[in-house]
Parts: structure tokens; C-alpha cells; sequence
């Protein structure tokens, strides 16, 4: 496992020059066929593929594995028989190194069907669609980026392993063994998630807890015998203030009660109430102590009882030394091509969670420019997409 404290190597004397001849190559090669690329991207985002439907998830994972062989690649699918299928691609690099891992996915919060009221449609450079941003252009990103490698026959420093999984977008429930496996692998991932608004590369996000609280109570008549009964509904009301007293907004530190129900009728003392719960941390000691905060929570009201299940299911990403390093080199590397690359953070989680997690240095929001993910208006910046697959091109020649 890579050290926490693992510093990238200065870029060598004569990279500038390197770096920007072979990455104004890879951009030319992808602006002369920028046409190709958005008909293959086209047709990615009518290949509808919502998290939970596996019928149509696997005919695009075999769709993106045969692209992969023709990459070139030594590709897998992983078969999954508790949702979609996921895909691994190997491609030959130096066999003394190794690998770098490219992380993305090609499931989509949108249901089959959304293509009827959202199509994909081109208004000047904005390209719009379900899916299009977040983030089937990321697999438009690194093929532009292997063929034109191919063509010009640009050598890896090291060999690449791509991932692209079905489940991202509900936590990754059957990947993450696959992810932290293959992380553990790599000197370092480049996750093709989308980038912050203006751009910015991601090198920590808040981890991701989803809990529940349901209270047990002692239904009774609400109009003759009151007393007899213990409400769970007012119990849950009690729960909720203490919940929302953990709340640590200067430390990053978030809960939310986004979902409630309880009781069956106004004239019964509510026997079962519930609540949903939305958590998120910068770190990983303060993801455990609110964990740990939520498990010691006991009942208020009398005859009740309270019952606290769930648990963080998205480590957080720190900015570790590694990580910092990583973004650096990243950071010269860009500059050499033309691009001043920033970093930042972002309240949302990824599979770079679970990369960065098990030590392995990792670098976010690599995808394309772009807005409205999860949204009616998701888009691309189209111009974008030969500038992030150089900038790709150019981490997976030079790190």
C-alpha cells in the first residue's frame, strides 16, 4: 500500500517540452474527430441504464467491453447477479511499474424512458442529456484517449487498468470489493468523475452515511384511554432534536432528517414511527464519531424503544500528503499543456471515496465541463472533451 506520506518525483528536466508536443498531438488527433466521438457518445446516452435495471446495464457493459478489446485492452466483465455486470479493461504499459487505475461508471439516475421528454439535443456548444455529464462522456474520454495514444503510437509509462462499474450511483453496493481490490493494486487512480463548477480537480470529498431510526411505541385509543399508550411519533420528535444537535457545520460535519412517517390514524397513539438520515464528514474519525454518537442514542418517552441501523457507507476522501502530492504533479503537468488546474472539495461522494480510503493516492473530478447532474439541464461543454482527454492523455504518459 502506498504510504500516506508518498511524494510524487519532480517532473524531469526536458517533460515541459515532452508533455506539450505529445498532449497537442493527443487534443489534435480528438478535435479532427470531435464529430465521431459525439455520435459514439450519442449513442451511449440512448442506451438508457438506470442503477437498478440489470436488463439494461449488461448489454452495455458487453457495448463497452467490445469497444475496450478493440482498444486493445485484456478486458473482464465481472458478472454480477445482484445487479449489473461491471467492467475491467487492462492495457500494456511498462511491466516494472505499477498500474495506474481509471475509475468511472456507466450506470445513471435516470429510468428508461426519460429519453422521451429529455432527447439528447446540441444548443451551440452545450451538449444535453440523462447521463451525458455524469457520466457517460467520461467513456467517450479515455477511448478518444487510447486510440489516439494507439495511432500515434504513444507508449504508457505504466500499465492502465480501467474500471467502470454499474452501481455508483446507488453507493456501489456490489462493486466496492472490486474498486478497493484494484486500488490497492495501483500506484494511483484517476477518477473521471465530473469536475467542480469551474473546473476544479477534487481532492477530498465528505464521506457518505445513510442511517435509520424507527421508535417502537404502545398504540392506544387517542380519545379514551391516551394514557395506555406510548407515542413512537413523539419519541421520533425527541430522536430528531438530539440528531439534529450533532450537526457540526464548522467541522464539516452534516445530518439530515430527510424522510419521516409514522402512526396510522389521527385517533391512535402511534405504535411505529421512522425516520431516514443523510450524513456526511470530512474525516474519518469524525464519520466514526457520529456513528458512534447515533448507536448511543436512547429513548426519551417511557414504553418506548429506539432501534438505530445503517452505518457510513462511503469513507471519507481526505486530502492526505499522497493525495496533495498526486494533485501537484497533476498541477505541472497541466501547466505545461496551457491549463491552470485548480483543486477543491465537494459535500458529494464517489468511488474515489473508497480508493483514497485504502491509501492509494487518488485524483477526482477528471470528467468533462459541464452542469446540471441529476438535473433536467445535465449538459457538456462539447469543446472540452479534446482538452480533459489531452490532460488525461498526458497524467497517464508522464505520472
Amino acid at each position: 500500500m502506498p504510504s500516506q506520506n508518498q511524494r510524487a518525483e519532480p517532473l524531469e528536466a526536458n517533460a515541459e517540452g515532452r508533455v506539450q508536443m505529445k498532449a497537442s498531438l493527443v487534443q489534435s488527433y480528438i478535435k479532427d474527430r470531435l464529430d465521431d466521438y459525439l455520435a459514439e457518445l450519442t449513442a451511449l446516452v440512448e442506451h438508457e441504464s438506470p442503477s437498478r435495471d440489470k436488463a439494461a446495464l449488461d448489454p452495455l457493459a458487453a457495448r463497452i467491453a467490445a469497444r475496450w478489446t478493440g482498444l486493445g485492452g485484456r478486458v473482464e466483465i465481472v458478472r454480477n447477479h445482484a445487479g449489473g455486470d461491471h467492467v475491467v479493461g487492462r492495457f500494456q504499459g511498462a511491466a516494472d511499474r505499477r498500474p495506474a487505475l481509471v475509475v468511472g461508471h456507466f450506470d445513471t439516475v435516470w429510468p428508461v424512458g426519460t429519453l422521451a421528454r429529455m432527447p439528447i439535443r446540441r444548443e451551440g456548444e452545450r451538449l444535453h442529456g440523462p447521463g451525458v455529464y455524469d457520466m457517460k462522456t467520461s467513456l467517450v474520454l479515455i477511448h478518444a484517449m487510447l486510440e489516439s495514444l494507439a495511432v500515434l503510437e504513444l507508449s504508457l509509462r505504466r500499465p492502465l487498468t480501467a474500471l467502470f462499474t454499474s452501481d455508483e450511483e446507488i453507493g456501489s453496493p456490489t462493486s466496492r470489493a472490486l474498486i478497493e481490490s484494484l486500488a490497492r493494486e495501483s500506484a494511483h487512480v484517476l477518477v473521471l468523475e465530473p469536475p467542480l463548477a469551474d473546473g476544479s480537480l477534487k481532492t477530498a470529498r465528505k464521506g457518505v452515511g445513510r442511517f435509520s431510526v424507527s421508535v417502537e411505541g404502545k398504540a392506544a385509543h387517542a380519545g379514551i384511554a391516551p394514557e395506555r399508550g406510548a407515542s413512537a411519533i413523539v419519541e421520533l420528535a425527541h430522536q430528531i432534536v438530539q440528531i439534529q444537535g450533532l450537526n457540526d457545520p464548522g467541522a464539516g460535519t452534516t445530518l439530515n432528517v430527510g424522510l419521516v412517517q409514522g402512526g396510522t390514524t389521527p385517533n391512535v397513539v402511534a405504535d411505529r414511527a421512522s425516520a431516514e438520515i443523510d450524513v456526511r464528514a470530512v474525516t474519518i474519525a469524525a464519520a466514526e464519531a457520529v456513528e458512534r454518537a447515533l448507536r448511543s442514542l436512547d429513548p426519551v418517552t417511557p414504553d418506548t424503544r429506539v432501534v438505530i441501523a445503517g452505518g457510513i457507507n462511503r469513507p471519507p476522501m481526505e486530502r492526505t500528503p499522497a493525495v496533495a502530492a498526486l494533485f501537484e504533479r497533476a498541477r505541472l503537468i497541466g501547466r505545461d499543456l496551457g491549463m491552470d488546474l485548480t483543486e477543491g472539495s465537494t459535500g458529494g461522494g464517489s468511488d474515489g471515496n473508497f480508493t483514497a480510503a485504502v491509501g492509494t493516492p487518488t485524483l477526482d473530478g477528471l470528467g468533462v465541463l459541464g452542469g446540471g447532474a441529476h438535473a433536467d439541464d445535465e449538459h457538456i461543454m462539447i469543446d472540452s472533451i479534446p482538452e480533459r482527454a489531452a490532460l488525461l492523455a498526458a497524467l497517464v504518459l508522464e505520472l
